[in-house]
């Protein structure tokens, strides 16, 4: 296993209900920020910070003959730290808040965020055949949890998010495994940018269109009215003798 092992945890049968997993935000980062299971029941509360709505992903939760153990992420890429929405973030205050109201001195700055009944970490196998059963029940197609972490990156490539973003937040150690993990989705996105590209251009010539036009008709107008006073003078001596006669005239 890569990594140093830095604490160990016995293991426990996942057959315990989950803290407000659900609705807590944690696939929400599974399925918006891409998170593997280990990095999902991996991350303690002092590895959040809410206010400035970032994750750092310092440890995975993983399966060993000893139980369960905490240990590094797998490379130094895998060690990062992510971008939180809005959403997410009301979503981890609001499972804090549960958390810190539950009997007994469940709540540590050095505790997992998502916790059995029992109060230990959700165990990595446990968010699989969690999620197995909740796509069942709701009539879904098969959705695997790993799903969500490519369905994570095909929205955020979708939404117009660099590459090199993508690979960032996926914790790929090469940009090159995540163009080609993700080479379908490339297509479509070189097409979606041809096309701003070409709206964008576009834009710019119907504006320099619009502000060359009234330039033009300011042009025309400006002159229409100087021959008109000239044609005034020309048909009409006598306006012309008037303004020589006024004061000031020739």
């Amino acid at each position: 296993m890569d990594g140093r092992t830095v604490g160990r945890l016995p293991a426990r049968r996942a057959g315990g209900f989950v803290v407000r997993f659900v609705v807590a935000g944690g696939w929400w980062l599974v399925a918006l920020r891409g998170l593997p299971r280990g990095e999902v029941a991996g991350p303690r509360w002092v590895d959040v910070d809410l206010e400035r709505r970032e994750l750092t992903v310092a440890h995975q939760l993983v399966h060993t003959d000893e139980g369960l153990v905490w240990c590094e992420p797998k490379s130094a890429a895998s060690r990062r730290t992510l971008a939180l929405d809005p959403e997410t973030v009301r979503l981890l205050r609001q499972h804090e808040r549960a958390q810190r109201q539950l009997p007994g001195e469940w709540w540590s700055p050095t505790g997992p965020i998502f916790t059995l009944g029992s109060g230990a970490p959700v165990q990595p196998s446990y968010l699989t055949h969690r999620l197995h059963k909740l796509v069942s029940a709701s009539g879904l197609p098969p959705v695997r949890l790993h799903d969500l972490r490519h369905g994570a990156a095909t929205l955020a490539l979708a939404s117009g998010t660099e590459l090199k973003v993508v690979q960032g937040t996926l914790g790929h150690a090469s940009i090159v495994l995540t163009a080609d993990t993700y080479v379908s989705v490339l297509p479509q996105l070189y097409h979606d940018s041809a096309r701003a590209t070409a709206r964008l251009v576009l834009r710019a010539g119907r504006a320099t269109n619009r502000k060359i036009g009234k330039a033009g008709r300011r042009r025309d107008s400006h002159a229409a009215h100087r021959d008109s006073r000239s044609d005034d003078a020309t048909t009409d001596p006598g306006k012309a003798a008037g303004r020589r006669g006024r004061p000031g005239g020739t």
